[in-house]
């Protein structure tokens, strides 16, 4: 298979005075797998494309393990669309399966890597995987879990060998050799991803073989001009359709290196790898950017190689915005993309840039913010965000009703609600689940949040609504500085910050405004690192809904 053209020539990306970079169309017979030989195509087979702890793997190492992992695939009998559980964390292992199974047209399905035992044998069996490669440390347990189930599985382990399973890196070895990918059409499912289960069970997202490229256009090009010389480092795993295209999608593409971390990512353990391996782009989440800028070695950080940052999964406030930019002068620039797109269909970029928003349409995408009845709304009004773009998910495996729900036409039902200011700008008003009334009124819980994160003591807040003597009240739950004195004078200040600062019509008749201020210590999240609302209302008293 050709990979010629498929890397389109790059200008000055961002720019509004210069066009977008162009969508070659992707040949009908392509693998994703491409990602990797494009790069020995260019040259860089001897370029370090995976530094992980001591270990470094270039371009050229990481392609013949890719090449020895699907030869061993095959040689264990899966085949075509036959589905791969990895449920590892970041490394070279990982991206090894990941596009190893995809080289031979099977089908990666990697799980968060701190999910428990149970959870990986339920993932194995409504996935109907054939083969799941797994820590050795947690095969006792994930077997176990399966309670003896009849499905065959052949299970791979990653940093040992057990009697009962087949090891990873000496599989990897024993089929050494060249590879061609597989004939895999453009619209043949490649990988599986898992929505974050932030409002229900995690779904499983079908996406396509074209899907990372359309990404990298989009988002690597069109929003932060990588190029071959960029260092990627994220935050959020690879396991998240985030993640993935920070750490594999992107510098991939762009022939770059990508900078992963295992264990759970601590704010200092973050600085430190930044130090140490100098990345020139960060990605991260609004709560994890709060975390560092609380954390003590923040001020003697040298963040210098970086020359830009990155935010999603939740909107970044833009008191956090300004205070990032305040402790290191480096610009964030904030983007909202979902599991189903695969990445970021809006975002900021370093030229059309408003703090607190999510930005503008990423070039490839098309937006739509239209009312209850599909009617597209006036500009400063809030709607429902409908997206529609070349890494739009196939379906929901075996939710054929849900599917069906997601989509308006060729357009996707985000469930977000968002309004659309004077300059082309989105905004986020919240999920169309999470709005609620009080008195009569709608309040969008994001807007409270906005405006208590401004204030200079909070450091991080989230609102709810619970129900107190029958009623339903505004309950913001809030997490303060050190040296602050939470306590009622401190609920009360907060409550007449928040007073003084809302303009809305719909806000005047509340005395007192949020009504509640609970004070916490930390916040509850999904495995996306969300903040998990449900168990917000019931920190906060309220019934989860």
């Amino acid at each position: 298979m050709r990979t010629t053209g498929l890397h389109p020539q790059r200008t000055a990306i961002g720019d509004a005075t210069q066009p977008p970079v162009a969508f070659p169309e992707v040949p009908e017979r392509y693998n994703a797998s491409l990602l990797l030989d494009a790069n020995l195509e260019a040259g860089r087979g001897d370029k370090v494309a995976i530094w992980c702890g001591d270990d470094e793997v270039t371009y050229g190492e990481l392609l013949r393990a890719v090449c020895g992992f699907g030869r061993g695939l095959l040689a264990l009998g899966i085949r075509r669309e036959e589905r791969v559980l990895i449920a590892l964390d970041d490394g070279p292992a990982f991206v090894t399966a990941f596009l190893g199974a995809i080289r031979i047209g099977a089908v990666p399905v990697p799980v968060n890597p701190f999910y428990g035992a149970d959870d990986v044998a339920c993932f194995i069996a409504s996935s109907g995987a054939c083969a799941a490669v797994i820590p050795v440390e947690a095969l006792d347990e994930v077997q176990s879990a399966r309670h003896g189930e009849a499905e065959q599985l052949t299970v791979l382990t990653v940093g040992g060998a057990a009697s009962d399973a087949v090891a990873f890196h000496e599989l990897v070895a024993a089929h050494a050799g060249e590879l061609d990918p597989a004939p895999t059409h453009k619209h043949d499912p490649a990988f599986w991803l898992h929505s974050s289960g932030s409002t229900g069970k995690p779904k499983a997202v079908v996406h396509l073989q074209h899907a990372m490229l359309y990404t990298a256009w989009a988002g690597a090009a069109n929003v932060l001009a990588m190029t071959e010389h960029d260092v990627t480092y994220s935050t959020s795993k690879l396991s998240h359709a985030y993640g993935l295209g920070n750490s594999l999608t992107f510098p991939f593409w762009a022939g770059g290196s990508s900078v992963l971390g295992t264990g759970r990512t601590t704010p200092a353990g973050a600085l430190a790898t930044i130090a140490r391996r100098r990345p020139t782009i960060f990605f991260s989440v609004p709560t994890f950017y709060t975390a560092i800028l609380g954390c003590p070695k923040y001020t003697t950080s040298d963040l210098s190689s970086i020359r830009l940052c990155f935010s999603a999964a939740e909107p970044l406030p833009a008191a956090v915005w300004h205070r990032w930019k305040e402790a290191f002068g480096l610009t964030i620039l904030d983007g909202v993309g979902s599991t189903e797109m695969l990445h970021e269909y809006c975002a900021n970029t370093t030229t059309q840039l408003r703090p607190g928003s999510n930005g503008r349409p990423v070039p490839g995408y098309e937006l739509l913010v239209v009312d209850d009845a599909g009617a597209p709304v006036s500009r400063g009004e809030v709607g429902n965000l409908d997206v529609q773009g070349g890494s739009m998910f196939a379906y929901y495996w075996r939710q054929p009703e849900k599917t069906r729900r997601s989509f308006v036409g060729d357009w996707f039902f985000t469930g977000d609600r968002y309004r659309v200011d004077a300059d082309g700008f989105y905004w986020f008003e919240g999920r169309t689940d999470d709005m609620f009334k009080v008195g009569g009124s709608w309040v969008s819980p994001l807007e409270v949040e906005r405006v208590l994160m401004e204030h200079p003591v909070v450091v991080e807040a989230a609102v709810v609504d619970t129900e107190v003597d029958g009623l339903i009240k505004v309950t913001a739950l809030v997490k303060v500085g050190e040296g602050s004195s939470p306590g009622e004078e401190l609920a009360h200040a907060l409550r007449r910050w928040c007073k003084e600062r809302f303009s809305h019509y719909q806000y005047a008749h509340l005395i007192e405004y949020p009504h509640r201020v609970v004070f916490v210590d930390d916040f509850p999240k999904t495995m996306g690192g969300k903040l998990d609302r449900p168990k917000l209302r019931a920190a906060a008293g309220g019934a989860p809904r």
